[in-house]
């Protein structure tokens, strides 16, 4: 029973991740891309393309709640949980952000991009999900990260808090008996409101590819959700729950895709444990299938392969900041971007905050060594990036503007 209950399971998650990679593929929905296109051209039709994701993500996870469907707060990856990590969302979501910039991509898009031919993004899954392995199945994190991060990352428990959520806090705040219903309001007006900005660009109107991209990352988001922590998926962790070794990855979940790597790596070691494949993966190999799939029938396969060693370098480096740093913040563009945010977990906007701004700086830093050579120091190059951000005050510039 645990078997054929895990089986469909797993093959629903591929089956949308499927949809996810053929249709990210097609509308180039890529959120390093929608960073790069704000920081260097003011471009923000990518940008709001991810917001309608997190928008349409986070109008499903209020409405499942609401009706008893889903229940967020006990989530495999603990978005909401009350100890409120601080650290890691600051510092993770930083080191993600600077290494999927390297990596020419984020998790997501290096998949799709494998799908579509490019051998870069195969080095970059290996080499991130070696770091995903070593920050999940070894003392890695815990000696270096989480003996100093735990002992300055308060408990909301111990101020009656339940959970991060946006609701649940201000709820408690005020003295609300069931402060996490006021989710469902917060929900939808934080959703709308990204939705008007979104839609008050007439060329992201006008655009079907960002609207289809937009939407159905949402959506999928939403199914992931429903088919996690639904029926089937209430159904599931019962099946499993007298098993002698219930495996870890079962529980309410959606779509997150830098610990698969991980897991990925362990199922390709022992390909014939089936058990192995967890939802994670199959979403994993979904996306590269449905990218593939996609790619041939466009005729846009291309084998790509690196251009030089300096090439070669940045993508290594991009992919061992993504392992650990997507790790370290509980998930990446996609995992915490729109999964994490739809639950309104208060972690996950700050990760997704210091992703964008790690992400930001990295492009700064490369364009002005690019344009002021030896003068660019790493210090000026990031003072003047933080300014060209609106971070610090023009008159703290280093470097003339081009």
């Amino acid at each position: 029973m645990e078997l054929e209950i895990t089986t469909q399971v797993v093959l629903l998650g591929g089956v949308l991740a499927f949809i996810l990679g053929a249709v990210a593929s097609k509308t180039n929905f890529c959120t390093m891309g929608a960073v790069s296109d704000w920081v260097n051209m003011g471009d923000t039709g990518r940008m709001r393309a991810w917001f309608m994701a997190m928008a349409v993500a986070i109008i499903g996870v209020t409405v499942l709640e609401a009706m008893s469907l889903v229940d967020a707060s006990a989530s495999r990856v603990p978005y909401r949980g009350s100890l409120f990590f601080w650290p890691r969302y600051i510092l993770g979501g930083l080191m993600f952000g600077v290494g999927m910039t390297l990596a020419s991509g984020c998790s997501n898009k290096n998949l799709i991009r494998i799908g579509g031919g490019n051998l870069k993004s195969t080095f970059v899954l290996v080499i991130a999900g070696v770091m995903a392995y070593l920050m999940t199945r070894t003392d890695f994190y815990g000696v270096v990260f989480h003996s100093w991060m735990l002992p300055i990352s308060p408990d909301l428990a111990g101020m009656n808090i339940n959970d991060q959520s946006v609701g649940t806090i201000i709820g408690s705040l005020v003295g609300l008996e069931n402060p996490i219903q006021l989710n469902f309001y917060i929900g939808f007006i934080l959703a709308l409101g990204l939705l008007a900005i979104v839609f008050r660009s007439k060329d992201f109107r006008s655009s079907l590819d960002l609207v289809l991209g937009g939407l159905v990352v949402g959506l999928v988001i939403i199914g992931g959700w429903y088919i996690t922590g639904g029926p089937m998926g209430q159904e599931w962790m019962e099946a499993v729950e007298f098993m002698d070794d219930p495996p870890p990855s079962t529980g309410t979940q959606s779509y997150t895709f830098i610990n698969p790597m991980g897991e990925t790596l362990s199922y390709l070691a022992s390909p014939a444990s089936f058990d192995l494949i967890t939802f994670g993966v199959s979403a994993l190999l979904g996306v590269i299938l449905g990218s593939f799939v996609y790619a041939i029938f466009s005729r846009s396969f291309r084998i790509e392969w690196f251009v030089n060693l300096s090439d070669f370098t940045y993508h290594v480096v991009g992919a061992v900041f993504m392992g650990i740093g997507g790790v370290l913040s509980m998930g990446c563009t996609i995992g915490q971007g729109v999964t994490g945010v739809s639950t309104l977990a208060i972690g996950s906007f700050i990760t997704m905050g210091a992703i964008i701004l790690g992400s930001a700086l990295t492009m700064k830093v490369q364009y002005y060594k690019i344009v002021y050579e030896e003068e660019a120091t790493v210090a000026k190059t990031l003072v003047t990036g933080l300014v060209d951000l609106k971070l610090l005050p023009e008159s703290l510039r280093k470097l003339e503007a081009i």
